[in-house]
């Protein structure tokens, strides 16, 4: 199974420890996750080295820019490029993020939010089915943050979420800190949220840091994870009794590949506790 060979806690391959990674086998990381459009169509030395890196380990795929609840067409290009590049790293699935990022062609660089209302559900259905219609492999979305509503809600963010990937039929990325940090911001129980949603289709999960501004919390990916949603990773292992890869993002503020080598690591071993404690309950 998928989930078996990239069991685990791996990192995002960023551009900083390209050379590292490259010149260093053994180190320990069970996979990478890279984002498709910062390697398709590029060139030099760091499009040699991130290919090098994703011939010889493991790897996901995650990307940023198919504005799948949005409403332009896809590139049927960019379509081609991301299906041959998906073949050649032989990830088990491909994840989107559940939003919309650009308007009339043009990429906003925004993980925005969608309406949550019955049309909008539909409508996204409808474009994550033909996504994945376009896709070699299983497609996977991600909850985001948001920080207002779009529009007059008909439904909360967990019925939205929930009825997007029922209806589409696809699996989650699961963002446990963006669901701590919409928990913060909007003032409901992230626990009791997740209890709601449908955690069988739970393929991969996310972990991050974040920045508290005042009133406001944002997802920043620029800080070591805190303990509370450590604590919210470990609480979702032992609800899902099995293993999943979590995915430690950082993509501001960039440590030393040392220091983020030894964050893993903590963050390993809070997996390894989680899924140890799962066992010993269900023998």
């Amino acid at each position: 199974m998928a989930q078996d060979r990239f069991a685990g806690v791996g990192l995002g391959l960023r551009r900083p420890h390209l050379e590292q990674v490259a010149a260093l086998e053994g180190h320990g990381v069970p996979f990478w996750e890279t984002c498709p459009e910062n390697v398709i169509g590029d060139g030099g030395r760091s499009h040699r080295l991130t290919s090098a890196i994703l011939d010889r380990d493991p790897v996901l795929t995650h990307g940023l820019t198919m504005s799948v609840g949005g409403f332009d067409a896809w590139d049927q290009d960019y379509l081609e490029d991301l299906s041959r590049f998906l073949v050649q790293t032989g990830t088990p699935w491909h994840s989107e993020h559940l939003c919309f990022t650009s308007v009339d062609a043009s990429c906003l660089h925004e993980l925005l939010p969608l309406p949550f209302t019955r049309d909008s559900v539909r409508h996204t259905i409808s474009r994550a089915r033909s996504l994945q219609a376009h896709l070699p492999v299983p497609l996977l979305l991600e909850n985001i943050t948001y920080y207002a509503e779009l529009g007059a809600p008909e439904m909360d963010e967990a019925d939205f979420i929930s009825a997007v990937l029922e209806g589409a039929d696809v699996g989650w990325l699961l963002d446990v800190n963006n669901v701590y940090v919409n928990a913060l911001n909007f003032g409901f129980d992230p626990k009791a949220w997740l209890a709601r949603m449908p955690l069988d289709r739970v393929a991969q999960i996310h972990i991050a840091g974040h920045k508290r501004f005042g009133d406001l919390t944002i997802d920043t990916h620029g800080a070591e994870v805190i303990d509370p949603v450590i604590d919210l990773m470990q609480w979702t292992l032992r609800q899902l009794g099995r293993p999943v890869p979590v995915l430690l993002e950082r993509d501001n503020h960039i440590p030393d590949f040392q220091a983020l080598l030894a964050e893993r690591t903590h963050l390993q071993q809070a997996y390894d506790a989680a899924l140890m404690t799962a066992e010993a309950h269900h023998d």
